[in-house]
């Protein structure tokens, strides 16, 4: 199947000289969405997951049915002061400035085998400090899934080691 057929291109968002790669079109084609899951769980299915990582927001979206079909918990990775109990908080840098992501403390058991996810990897930013996150909450780290990767801007170099699983390259 020909994901990018179900992907919207948005011209200058959320500005102008940006090219936005808009999942939420592909959401809405049920044979779209259920590849797009099946194909990430094949794909990812070697690596003993015990919990699906998912980054706020779109990570959710995918994390959470990927987590059911992989038979592995889910845990989210939230914008600052949406946990209620103790957490782990990361900064990276955007390009103006800095954003926080954060997770439970109790996420998950020490050792844990982890794989995060979310729709699109860019500069790599958001997904480098939730592995930081996955590590101060005593995970292993053992791969990264992605629906959409946009090679030119690197996001891939700045990640550890591990895996990297995506299924539409532009």
């Amino acid at each position: 199947m020909d994901l990018k057929s179900f992907i919207r291109d948005i011209p200058d968002f959320p500005k102008p000289g940006i090219l936005f790669r808009d999942v939420t079109t592909l959401l809405r084609h049920p044979q779209a969405l259920r590849y797009t899951l099946d194909t990430l769980a094949e794909k990812v299915s070697e690596l003993s997951i015990d919990y699906v990582v998912g980054i706020e927001s779109r990570g959710f979206i995918f994390g959470t049915p990927l987590a059911d079909k992989l038979t592995a918990g889910f845990v989210p990775v939230r914008k600052p002061g949406k946990l209620p109990a103790a957490i782990y908080a990361a900064e990276y840098a955007l390009e103006y400035g800095t954003d926080r992501l954060e997770i439970h403390q109790d996420a998950f058991e020490p050792g844990a085998r982890v794989l995060i996810v979310d729709d699109l990897i860019a500069t790599g930013g958001t997904a480098k400090a939730t592995a930081q996150l996955v590590q101060q909450a005593g995970g292993e780290l053992v791969g990264f899934g992605f629906i959409v990767e946009l090679a030119g801007l690197g996001g891939r170099q700045q990640l550890p080691s591990v895996p990297i699983t995506t299924l539409v390259t532009y």
